[in-house]
């Protein structure tokens, strides 16, 4: 399968869609995590995001190594917009959990 994006020089499309899914799952991510966690949730994306850019140095593949790298720095993205999650919350754009303190 990798040999067709390749021999049909597919791979630029392949790599944008697939960064554009994982931003977008990130999103909702950073909106659960603030709602469920609150800002103490930020841990969690810095060690994915950690755990993202070693993988992204040891896989030889170079699609699945440039794509662990997008998730990575989506990971550590995601830590300012908890903290941003936590603002638009307090304007009431989005619901605060009643039962976290």
């Amino acid at each position: 399968m990798s040999d067709f994006f390749t021999n049909c020089n597919l791979n630029g499309l392949l790599i944008g869609l697939c960064t554009f899914l994982i931003i977008g799952l990130f999103h909702p991510l950073v909106i659960k995590g603030e709602y469920y966690l609150g800002v103490k949730c930020w841990w969690l994306f810095l060690l994915l995001g950690i755990i993202c850019t070693l993988l992204s140095i040891i896989v030889e593949n170079q699609i699945l190594s440039i794509l662990l790298g997008v998730t990575a720095f989506s990971s550590f993205w995601s830590i300012l917009e908890v903290f941003e999650q936590r603002e638009r919350v307090r304007k009431g754009w989005f619901p605060k959990n009643p039962k976290r303190k």
